[in-house]
């Protein structure tokens, strides 16, 4: 079988060796199922290092259900959510989040994926009338779609907002590494500390095998939560199997150098590609992902060789993916591969 990286998604990436050993370790003997284990409560004491201990965590298996879940703990079925056009729970989620929670999704437009305190007041009407669903979430995802990432006054300003009426701030924080790597701070400062109340905490993007984590910084929302997680079929049995991945990438800074690598290999993709007279890059490349427009003809011929997915048809937009894995090696012979099908030389 031939063994190859391409850039369609960092969740195409393998385990992190650290993660792999970690999963080996704990295999051993026999532990309480559903979370009863010491493997669990060291995770979650992982997580209150990073994030204050003043904190409930709960394992889920995937990024949808701990999206999907973590807003129906704060929603009713009248209620509705708020969120960018390009969001994953609009766009990637199979109607998962009107299904399990009831909830309408009001979208608002985010050329560079970041809702704005200005988009979000366009939605904030009809409160108290019974013809209208009542907006009660807000949610942002860091980094967002588009590979940016918001600034902390961004997210407190978006927080002050949603708060001011009496609604959640809900962040779906499948790349949040990447996003804290990118602006040089820690988790806390672009969540908790920014007003966040519901956070989507993402591990398979950044080097696991499976499992995310649903971190709420208000505990008065967790009261039924267990409840929810059950009905929500994401209580995992074995559980010890991802709270072992999480005690291994939040130690020794694995998240970090996790995401600083491919951040820094999308940096580098940026690099070797911009020059290139018919690529234009649409975005800014703050985090591992590289958006481009290239020639439509070119892009079949491309995709032979380097698997990655075509974001926009109409434009001929495309989106390369970074991981903890690419290499320069494979930038390079990506780039150059490129030149070729386009016919232009360095």
């Amino acid at each position: 079988m031939k063994i190859s990286r391409g850039f369609a998604s960092d969740n195409n990436a393998g385990v992190h060796p650290e993660i792999l050993k970690a999963i080996a370790e704990v295999n051993q003997g026999h532990v309480i199922a559903y979370g009863d284990d010491p493997y669990t409560a060291q995770a979650i004491d992982k997580f209150k290092e990073h994030f204050g201990n003043d904190i409930d965590v709960y394992f889920v298996f995937n990024g949808t259900a701990a999206n999907v879940l973590g807003i129906t703990a704060l929603t009713r079925s009248f209620n509705s959510i708020i969120c960018s056009d390009l969001a994953h729970l609009h766009v990637d989620e199979c109607g998962a989040p009107e299904k399990y929670t009831g909830c309408k999704l009001l979208t608002v437009p985010s050329p560079d994926g970041k809702l704005t305190v200005g988009g979000i007041q366009g939605h904030l009407h009809g409160f108290d009338f019974e013809h209208h669903a009542q907006p009660k979430v807000v949610s942002i995802t860091q980094a967002t779609e588009m590979g940016t990432v918001y600034r902390p006054e961004e997210i407190r300003e978006i927080a002050d907002l949603v708060h001011s009426y009496n609604m959640y701030l809900h962040m779906d924080g499948a790349r949040l590494s990447n996003a804290a790597v990118s602006l040089s701070c820690g988790f806390r400062d672009i969540t908790v500390d920014c007003g966040v109340d519901v956070l989507s905490f993402g591990g398979t993007k950044n080097g696991m095998m499976f499992g995310e984590a649903i971190v709420f910084f208000n505990k008065n929302l967790t009261g039924n939560f267990k409840y929810i997680r059950k009905q929500g079929m994401q209580l995992g049995s074995k559980m010890r199997f991802i709270s072992a991945q999480f005690n291994a990438l939040l130690s020794n800074d694995l998240w970090r150098r996790n995401a600083k690598h491919s951040n820094d290999m999308a940096k580098y993709l940026e690099e070797k590609v911009k020059h290139i007279p018919k690529i234009k890059i649409t975005q800014p490349v703050e985090a591992n992902a590289v958006f481009a427009i290239l020639p439509a003809e070119s892009i079949p011929e491309l995709q032979k060789q380097f698997f990655f997915y075509v974001w926009d048809e109409t434009t001929s937009e495309v989106r390369w993916m970074t991981s903890f894995d690419t290499t320069k090696e494979d930038i390079d012979r990506f780039a150059q591969t490129l030149e070729n099908i386009l016919g232009e030389r360095s």
